[in-house]
């Protein structure tokens, strides 16, 4: 059973291990982000899962990979296993800009300072431990091991790379969201024969000394091999749409991949989490919901002062666009937590010393996709498309906003709230409907008006990436035409109601099939309807995500067609100049 009733931190030195008084460690977490006691950061959400089970765990975070190594060895050999993590980020995204220059600063760090971790830091940690405890299991998990747990395009290497796994050399890998299959993870761990059942835990994945050949059936999916795909991308072509249409299912089937001799076994994920379990995953009433106070001379930590004052109320995305990891991490099923949770996650935020009133955020990767999700289920556990909202809204979809009004009306009357703005962006193609009766029902302009009028802070940002309608079909979001009749209502709310609010909307440049010539006419039509383009990046191509699929192929692999893509550093610098014109 968890080993106090005091709130406390998870221990980051050995001195507060020997203070709570243990003989042992059930797990150690080894982390690239500092430790932040917070529901917003993964090592405290496993971490804390796991406690709440009645594990003892312990967190080394950054440690030092340069020197004789003593930070790995600190906490000893753990009882269970080590879970290994970059952090928040994909470590590459976290070093690097689009155009591969070293960034100077690390949100996740105090005083974000740079350079308290590695590159490929899950790969590293994980080789640093297996060759320091060889007997003892290692999990890897957090978006980079997630977004790498097949062959994927890496970037920063110009290069195909193996699943993680292999360069890692770790045990088991959890993909996605990972309070479910930790727990059972750690169950079987008990195990000395627990190699031989972890074909059934879901939402894992793990290397098997066994042929594809001993793995068939109607629920299992064969990839080619790396080695094909080294020969020839089309089969990297191939496995990806593969890859891609199975993940986009509720109910999946086993994907695995041929390494040699040795086979890449993907089990498929859980079911999308119920509201009864969100709420159960909802740890902030046993988070000290602040960093660690070993860092208090070292200076703020960027992360966690933008999203101290933040509540996440749901889960998943089913937006699906093409640059985007999150369907692929978190699932493209929405999972909310109950108003009740939030509420009593509000109350508490209220209460912190830190607070001052100003919710900055109740969202989630979308805002306004609390609660959602099609009417008939059925229909939806084996649906294969990547979106529910393009090229067009299904059917099926419900896309009531009304809960998500209560919501923040029931929030913003908690003693203590003085305001709330909704940083998450909003997916304005879910608010326009030329159905009178449709949008009625769905509360769709009634939602507009309750953001515009109480929860925009002088700006609302929202995401209509480009102009050029071929761009935008790559990028699987709506025309700009919708983005036009959003501003357009957005301004009309707002002379209503006498406010001078700003829209802000964010363009990528250089995404796949956009020329220098499409960036030039993005620019001429944001100045012709007076656009802010202060929030503007340069495409990255990051893991698994079909963006990067299009730019490493040069060609879609759905259906052959050519795909340019801006790949030297003078072009991509010169599509992204186009916003400064």
């Amino acid at each position: 059973m968890p080993h106090t009733e005091t709130k406390h931190f998870l221990p980051i030195t050995k001195k507060e291990v020997d203070y709570l008084g243990w003989d042992y460690i059930d797990v150690v977490l080894v982390s690239g982000d500092a430790y932040i006691d917070h529901p917003s950061f993964c090592a405290a959400v496993i971490g804390r899962t796991l406690e709440k089970a009645g594990y003892r765990v312990a967190i080394v975070p950054q440690p030092n990979w340069k020197d004789d190594l003593r930070d790995f060895k600190k906490m000893g050999r753990p009882r269970l296993f080590f879970g290994v993590t970059s952090g928040n980020m994909d470590s590459m995204v976290n070093h690097y800009t689009a155009r591969k220059r070293l960034r100077s600063n690390d949100a996740y760090t105090p005083g974000g300072v740079a350079g308290f971790r590695p590159d490929y830091a899950t790969t590293v940690y994980s080789n640093i431990l297996k060759d320091m405890f060889p007997d003892v299991p290692v999990v890897i998990g957090g978006i980079e091991a997630s977004m790498r747990r097949l062959s994927h395009y890496d970037y920063w290497s110009d290069s195909l790379k193996p699943s993680i796994l292999i360069d890692s050399r770790a045990d088991v890998l959890v993909y996605g969201m990972g309070e479910r299959p930790i727990l059972k993870l750690a169950k079987l761990l008990e195990s000395k024969d627990w190699q031989k059942e972890l074909p059934s835990i879901p939402q894992i994945a793990f290397i098997k000394n066994e042929p594809p050949s001993s793995f068939s059936g109607e629920n299992t999916i064969i990839l080619h091999s790396f080695e094909k795909e080294k020969e020839n991308k089309k089969y990297y072509g191939e496995n990806f749409v593969k890859f891609e249409t199975e993940s986009n299912k509720q109910i999946q089937k086993r994907i695995v991949q041929p390494y040699g001799d040795t086979s890449l076994v993907i089990n498929p994920p859980f079911p999308p989490a119920t509201t009864e379990e969100m709420d159960d995953m909802a740890l902030f009433d046993r988070m000290m919901n602040l960093p660690h106070p070993k860092y208090a001379k070292r200076g703020e930590i960027p992360a966690f002062e933008m999203i101290k004052n933040s509540i996440t109320i749901h889960r998943g995305c089913f937006g699906g666009c093409s640059f985007c990891a999150i369907a692929a991490h978190q699932g493209k099923s929405i999972s909310s937590r109950s108003p009740e949770s939030v509420l009593k996650e509000v109350e508490d935020l209220a209460k912190r010393d830190y607070f001052r009133g100003h919710i900055s955020d109740l969202g989630a990767p979308s805002a306004n996709m609390y609660m959602m999700g099609g009417k008939n289920k059925e229909l939806c556990k084996r649906c294969p498309r990547p979106s529910c909202i393009f090229p067009n809204v299904c059917k099926n979809l419900n896309r009531n906003h009304a809960p998500l009004i209560a919501l923040y009306r029931k929030a913003a009357a908690v003693s203590g709230i003085r305001h709330i703005t909704i940083g998450s962006g909003i997916r304005y193609d879910m608010l326009l409907c030329d159905d009178r009766n449709v949008s009625k029902q769905n509360h769709l302009d009634e939602y507009m008006q309750e953001v515009i009028a109480n929860h925009v802070s002088g700006r609302l940002k929202v995401a209509p990436e480009h102009t050029a309608t071929h761009v935008l079909n790559k990028m699987r979001k709506p025309p700009f035409k919708n983005f036009l009749q959003f501003y357009s209502k957005f301004q009309d709310i707002n002379q209503k109601l006498n406010k001078k609010q700003q829209l802000i909307p964010y363009f990528i440049s250089s995404h796949p099939d956009c020329t220098l010539q499409d960036m030039k006419e993005l620019s001429k039509l944001t100045r012709k309807y007076h656009l802010m383009t202060e929030q503007v990046q340069d495409f990255t191509p990051t893991p698994m995500t079909f963006s990067t699929a299009l730019f490493f192929l040069g060609y879609d692999p759905y259906t052959g067609e050519k795909v340019y893509s801006a790949k030297s550093q003078n072009e991509k610098k010169a599509q992204n100049n186009c916003f400064f014109l």
